[in-house]
């Protein structure tokens, strides 16, 4: 069984275009996304934050390793817990975690919204790439 493609029409298609950026300007238009982009250079600008982040990553990698060659323990994964309530409980991190949270609740709204629409599930669809 095959779908016959139609031919789109470029006046529709830059249409839609200039839609979708439009949204996307005004997403980052909203409080909440104002608060993350602050939240995110308040962390990306804190040494001590990228100091812990830099060491989550590593005890992570580490850690990551040792469970594909099954040598991961409770200890090391107690160490990796331990690593990320550390960085967790930095109060920069702490907001920029809290922000994130409000925002992707909003995109989970919006998304939504245009899933409505589209009688599809915008987000997955336009975001995944595979499905089982």
């Amino acid at each position: 069984m095959s779908i016959e493609s139609e031919t789109s029409d470029p006046a529709v298609d830059s249409h839609v275009e200039e839609i979708a950026a439009e949204f996307g300007d005004a997403i980052t238009q909203l409080p909440v996304y104002q608060r993350f982009a602050e939240a995110k250079a308040a962390v990306e600008n804190d040494e001590q934050a990228q100091e812990k982040i830099e060491e989550f990553e590593s005890i992570r990698e580490e850690f990551m390793l040792a469970r594909q060659t099954g040598q991961a323990d409770q200890e090391a994964l107690r160490e990796l817990q331990a690593a990320q309530e550390e960085l967790h409980d930095l109060p920069v991190m702490s907001e920029y975690l809290e922000v994130q949270s409000e925002l992707e609740l909003r995109l989970q709204e919006l998304n939504e919204v245009v899933s409505e629409q589209l009688v599809v599930d915008f987000g997955e669809k336009a975001g995944g790439c595979c499905e089982d």
